[in-house]
Formats: C-alpha cells, structure tokens, sequence
C-alpha cells in the first residue's frame, strides 16, 4: 500500500490512465461496429430497392 502522498498519487494516475485506455478502445470498438452495421444496413436497403425496381418493371409489362 502507498504510504506517501506521492505514492498514492502515482498510483491513482496509473488508475486513471488504465481506466481512460480502456474507454479509448472501447469507444473505437463502438465506432468499428457502427461503421460495419452501416454499410450492412445500406447493402440491405440497394438489395430492396433493387427488388423494388423489378416488381414496379414486371408490373408495368
């Protein structure tokens, strides 16, 4: 256990530089997910469309 003043500071910032890595990269693995359910999600939607457009064509011949 730190006994100074000193110590328990260096301490406490190892703390909260562990504690503010950690946040980082769970923020970026937020955002990497975010970024991969986006461009599923905007397949999906150019997927539908496209069937719409045929089902609108075949409805029209």
């Amino acid at each position: 256990m730190a006994s100074t003043p000193a110590d328990r500071i260096e301490l406490a910032l190892v703390r909260i530089e562990k504690a503010a890595a950690a946040r980082a990269y769970a923020h970026d693995r937020i955002t990497q997910r975010h970024a991969k359910l986006r461009a599923r999600i905007e397949d999906a939607v150019s997927s539908l469309d496209a069937l719409i457009a045929r089902e609108a064509k075949g409805e029209e011949d």
